[in-house]
């Protein structure tokens, strides 16, 4: 059965690392990505350990195995996780959210064996029930290039509103507006 979590183990950031190193789209073939999606950010478990001392990650379990995450990133994190600072200040610099209650999603994956069983879903539900009292926004990027990503960032609630490009890839900036 699949329950809805806040990382609370070794264990799952583990396996968060694993999933997330597996889906790396250095690692997978063009024909792979374009099917099933990739991520962009390497989580090692040393950074996953570092992160989650700041703030919680949101994942799907099925008993001891990960179906997927979701990974939760504050303003906190950055010292831990500077490969995000970048993203914050883009993001941050974008509608006035600087000055306003927003963290970011800094990756979300599904096991290939849990794809289209409603996973995303569920990840975003449980960011918004574990983290809507303190924050009014969840953003994130995503590549313009990973169609299947964007296609369930809109369909949870997502607006595009930014698309910029830096050195690694071409994104569009999506905001989820909780208030």
């Amino acid at each position: 059965m699949l329950k809805v979590k806040l990382v609370s183990t070794d264990s799952e950031i583990d396996q968060i690392a694993e999933l997330s190193l597996a889906n790396l789209r250095t690692r997978l073939s063009s024909e792979t990505m374009a099917q099933e999606g990739f991520i962009t950010w390497e989580y090692t478990s040393e950074a996953l350990h570092a992160v989650h001392q700041v703030v919680p990650s949101v994942v799907v379990m099925d008993g001891d195995n990960l179906a997927g995450y979701a990974i939760s990133l504050t303003y906190g994190c950055i010292p831990v996780y500077p490969p995000m600072a970048h993203t914050w200040n883009h993001i941050s610099s974008l509608r006035n959210l600087g000055s306003q209650r927003f963290y970011l999603m800094g990756q979300i994956c599904v096991a290939p064996s849990y794809r289209g069983q409603g996973v995303v879903d569920l990840l975003y539900q449980g960011h918004r029930s574990y983290f809507s009292p303190d924050f009014d926004f969840l953003a994130t990027e995503i590549s313009t290039s990973n169609v299947r990503s964007r296609k369930a960032h809109l369909k949870v609630g997502f607006e595009i509103i930014d698309t910029y490009r830096d050195a690694v890839d071409q994104w569009d900036v999506v905001l989820w507006d909780w208030r």
